[in-house]
């Protein structure tokens, strides 16, 4: 099989969509709508259904689907294979950030790759960590820097990791800010400002507060941080910060649990990583 009509097949399936597959590819919407003809002419089968406006696999295109994905991975393998031996550390490097790590991580392992490696080209996607998995799937970036979960399936390699530390916090004129040592019963009484219900931050003070049977009063829920750290400062609410991003616009409160978070860097596992992909991995490693 060809590998260009493999690759078309997948990118109309990743995008969802002829014409956003053909631009990604830099191709018109009829070369790309003719190699994925010539891939399912060999097979003899139709793969994707066009009866609609929608993009659907058929059977055989959805059992396909692994293969493809597998084939090209060890294609990218091969030609990695033969560019590591030049030994040089350049090219295009695909990198995909938390909102967070982007903010307060990234400026800093970037600053020293491009000091260290400027043949590096980089490309970077800014989004929540849940949506980077599903991209990480697609193919569309090298590395993601993430945080990590313990529902995160086995389709990834964690390259390098570390704790992140985070604090209850409230606005200095917040009631809560007046008690000494506040339990998680006194925080129930109050709205909370956290990240979406999907995040591994909410899912550990959510179980916290379901397994000392209380409610949790979620108000304007955001997986942004900056935004979150924001309205804490402001009164409207109690919330769950990394501890690097407390300042003196905030109370951290005495409450007697201790949260923390994985943050990570990750690959896909059966993927081959470029020069510059370990290049960044290292870098990351050091400056933590």
């Amino acid at each position: 099989m060809d590998a260009n009509s493999l690759k078309a097949f997948l990118t109309i399936v990743d995008q969802e969509s002829f014409s956003e597959a053909a631009e990604l590819l830099h191709l018109t919407q009829p070369a790309i709508s003719k190699r994925l003809a010539a891939l399912e002419n060999q097979l003899g089968t139709r793969l994707i259904d066009r009866s609609n406006r929608q993009v659907r696999l058929t059977d055989a295109g959805a059992r396909l689907l692994p293969h493809a994905r597998r084939i090209l991975d060890e294609v990218h393998n091969a030609r990695q294979a033969l560019s590591d031996r030049e030994g040089s550390v350049s090219g295009q490097l695909s990198v995909i950030a938390s909102h967070h790590i982007g903010l307060h991580h990234l400026p800093a392992w970037l600053r020293r790759l491009n000091r260290d490696y400027p043949e590096v080209s980089l490309e970077l996607q800014f989004m929540d960590s849940e949506s980077a998995f599903g991209q990480m799937r697609k193919r569309t970036a090298e590395l993601a820097f993430v945080t990590l979960s313990e529902s995160m399936d086995q389709a990834f390699d964690v390259h390098v990791r570390w704790e992140d530390a985070m604090a209850f916090v409230v606005s200095p004129e917040h009631p809560l800010a007046t008690l000494g040592n506040p339990g998680l019963e006194d925080l129930s009484r109050y709205d909370a400002l956290l990240p979406e219900a999907g995040t591994a931050t909410y899912r550990s003070i959510s179980r916290l507060f379901l397994d000392a049977s209380l409610p949790l009063k979620i108000q304007m829920p955001t997986n942004y941080l900056e935004t979150i750290k924001m309205m804490a400062s402001v009164g409207l609410g109690w919330s769950v910060l990394p501890i690097s991003m407390v300042d003196n616009s905030l109370t951290v409160l005495s409450v007697p649990h201790s949260v923390s978070r994985i943050l990570g860097g990750i690959g896909l596992k059966g993927r081959s990583l470029s020069p510059q992909a370990k290049a960044l991995l290292d870098i990351a490693a050091a400056l933590q």
